[in-house]
């Protein structure tokens, strides 16, 4: 099956008909029928397929008589959870181009000579339970199941009310012992979170760094009354801190040639003839090392306390999840410029703001990542996209990697 077949298959899962973007969440309806595609799609090529217990999908082309479980094998792959409202690529175009790669070494004639992984990591996005890259993090023991099963939803639903109604059982989580003999490399491709590629007119990159970053809950307390009977002088209103906060992240964040953003809250009682009682926003920060990241966040949590007092309001911070920097190997990513050396010629390397599960998993096995271009730059958003050629490039850039690993 072609790219373009596959990536037709996906078009319509998830799809919101009035905003365009995908609403594909952990654990919902939508993100079952994505699991079902993923094992359709590796059962038609005759891979075994397996749900690890942290949710994580694999599917392994294996060598020619090997039986048991994969070891030191050559995995790619990704995630096919969204933000609300992405876009088509973030996350499915690694997956579509791990499936599309096998299928270009098989019809080269290539019989792997070690097992060959293609994975769908689960929640990677957060965007239902808040807190990035579920899936791997459970298997390499950065998340605790404890902590993982309690994460709620804006339902109130937990985590583990979400797997015990999908069918799973809550209990199994935790880190993967087997993570480090099964995995030999784990590649990433993904597409390019920014427009560095189309500045240089490049259609595949290699990763060099992901920048260090986090979200942060704030809290922002005051006293709910009436909008209209209140007189200003006699307020505690928990916005006037938070809308001054939003501003103060964005100077701060510039002082530290970083990025800021409060991009998510939720306001109690949430009236529109009401002062609010409080207000919980998720600060997501990044920066290009750790020292400055612990700066930025600490500056923006005093400026808030500082309005906070002004005010008569308060503020608490609490970090929910941190993930430190992470700088590539430089074996996987050299062997994968000399792989590709030939059909694309000198390989841009790129450092990225954006977190991925190949992060995650730096901690416990060798990994690299290859980026496809976006030409707008646009992520997170129905706009999101990437030309078809490029992404025809993509995939056989990660065939020509794969081919050199496991042929």
């Amino acid at each position: 099956m072609s790219f373009d077949s596959l990536w037709e298959s996906l078009r319509d899962v998830g799809r919101d008909p009035h905003s365009g973007g995908y609403r594909r969440f952990a654990w919902t309806t939508v993100d079952l029928t994505l699991r079902e595609w993923f094992t359709g799609e590796a059962q038609r090529r005759g891979m075994s397929v397996e749900e690890d217990r942290n949710g994580n999908l694999w599917a392994w082309w294996l060598p020619p008589g090997q039986t048991g479980d994969p070891r030191d094998a050559f995995v790619t792959g990704s995630h096919l959870d969204s933000v609300p409202d992405g876009g088509p690529f973030d996350g499915p175009l690694g997956i579509v181009s791990a499936f599309t790669a096998i299928d270009l070494l098989r019809a080269d004639g290539v019989v792997p000579r070690i097992p060959v992984g293609v994975v769908a990591f689960s929640d990677e996005e957060g965007a239902r339970f808040g807190v990035a890259c579920v899936g791997s993090q459970l298997s390499t023991g950065a998340l605790l199941p404890d902590r993982a099963l309690n994460l709620r939803d804006g339902d109130g639903t937990t985590l583990a009310d979400a797997l015990r109604k999908a069918g799973r059982r809550p209990e199994h989580l935790g880190a993967d012992p087997d993570l480090a003999a099964r995995v030999g490399v784990y590649v990433e491709l993904h597409v390019e979170q920014g427009r560095a590629l189309d500045l240089v007119d490049r259609p595949v990159a290699v990763a060099s760094a992901i920048w260090p970053h986090g979200r942060w809950r704030f809290t922002f307390c005051g006293a709910a009354n009436h909008a209209g009977t209140t007189r200003l002088t006699d307020r505690r209103d928990p916005m006037l801190t938070f809308a001054t906060a939003v501003h103060d992240a964005r100077t701060r964040a510039a002082a530290h040639d970083a990025v800021a953003t409060f991009g998510k809250m939720r306001v109690t009682p949430n009236g529109a003839n009401a002062i609010p009682s409080r207000i919980e926003a998720w600060l997501d920060a990044r920066a290009a090392d750790e020292q400055t990241l612990t700066a930025l966040v600490d500056a923006i949590t005093a400026d808030a306390a500082a309005q906070a007092r002004l005010d008569r309001t308060s503020v608490q911070a609490e970090a929910e999840s941190v993930s430190p920097a992470v700088h590539f190997p430089d074996g996987p990513r050299r062997r994968i410029e000399q792989a590709l050396a030939a059909e694309f010629g000198e390989i841009p390397v790129l450092p990225t703001a954006a977190g991925h599960d190949a992060g995650v998993l730096s901690t416990a096995v060798p990994t690299a990542m290859l980026f496809v271009r976006n030409p707008t730059g646009v992520s997170h958003s129905p706009d999101e996209y990437a030309e078809i050629a490029d992404c025809h490039d993509g995939a056989r850039a990660l065939a020509a990697v794969m081919r050199d690993w496991v042929a």
